[in-house]
């Protein structure tokens, strides 16, 4: 199954001439849903991950489901300010200024192998940010992984060149 064809692109938005690619359509697919959360697991069954790390919000979606079939805990990866107790934060890049990441400060312990999942890959700033923080907790990444990635925005390219293991379901050209 080509899970492209379960994505809905919507020109236009947030702004002229971005390609935004909507995964509520495959979210709501049954099929292209249970491709989509088994092609994440596969890679990752029998690797000793210990833990999911989801980007908020659809990486919360995609990663419990892959947390519950690798029988692993779930820990949030969320925007700044809500996370009810003590958190650890990393800001990032954006276009046109800063914004951060948060993880409460027990979500993953030292030692522990951490697999990140999110919905897409543009730029790589918040999954940059989410590495950094695992890693500021003492754990491993064992790989990032994403539904969607947008080669030419290249955040895929700096994860790997920090020898990080990485997959994405499918690919489409441009932003």
């Amino acid at each position: 199954m080509d899970l492209r064809d379960a994505i809905r692109t919507i020109p236009d938005y947030p702004k002229p001439g971005v390609m935004f690619r909507d995964i509520t359509t495959l979210l709501g697919n049954p099929r292209a849903l249970r491709v989509a959360i088994d092609r994440l697991v596969e890679p990752y069954v029998g690797v000793g991950v210990d833990k999911v790390a989801g980007i908020e919000a659809r990486g919360f979606v995609l990663g419990g489901a892959v947390a519950h079939q690798l029988s692993v805990g779930f820990a949030p990866v969320r925007k700044k300010g809500k996370l009810p107790w003590r958190t650890l934060r990393q800001d990032y890049q954006l276009e046109y200024g800063v914004d951060s990441v948060e993880m409460h400060e027990d979500a993953v312990k030292a030692g522990e192998k951490v697999l990140i999942i999110d919905d897409l890959i543009a730029t790589g700033g918040t999954a940059l940010a989410a590495v950094k923080l695992i890693e500021g907790l003492g754990a491993t990444v064992a790989g990032v992984s994403f539904v969607i990635d947008l080669p030419d925005l290249g955040g895929m390219q700096k994860l790997r060149d920090l020898g990080l293991r990485t997959e994405a379901l499918c690919a489409f050209e441009g932003n």
